[in-house]
């Protein structure tokens, strides 16, 4: 039964605390997809510039000036660039949360002569 303005079914509210249950679990599987995503952002990146930095090299331009410029500006101010023997390319993944450890990826990519990778 119902009296003025009281429940008696007993479940009134519930789907509010449910959803303030799942919302940090929610909050915590965007954030781990989007670090997962700059991860393989910052993977893709560094292997397209360690390629440009290779092809400069064949044709006589400056590999380490090309590996650097072929990154986007979020990880061009932490990259390394290597050129030696071929190019490698160390650029250091965005961290979303500060708690996480730093991580860096390093690509590489040669050229010989004939434009083959």
């Amino acid at each position: 039964m119902r009296a003025r303005g009281v429940f008696r079914g007993g479940e009134a509210g519930t789907a509010s605390v449910e959803l303030v249950a799942v919302l940090p679990l929610l909050v915590f599987a965007f954030l781990a997809a989007a670090q997962l995503a700059a991860v393989g952002h910052a993977a893709w990146s560094a292997a397209l510039a360690a390629r440009a930095g290779a092809r400069a090299e064949v044709v006589g331009g400056d590999p380490r000036r090309a590996g650097r410029l072929a990154l986007p500006p979020l990880l061009r101010d932490g990259a390394e660039v290597r050129a030696d023997g071929g190019v490698s390319v160390r650029v250091a993944v965005p961290r979303l949360l500060p708690l996480l450890p730093r991580l860096e990826l390093t690509a590489g990519a040669s050229l010989d002569g004939s434009g083959q990778g």
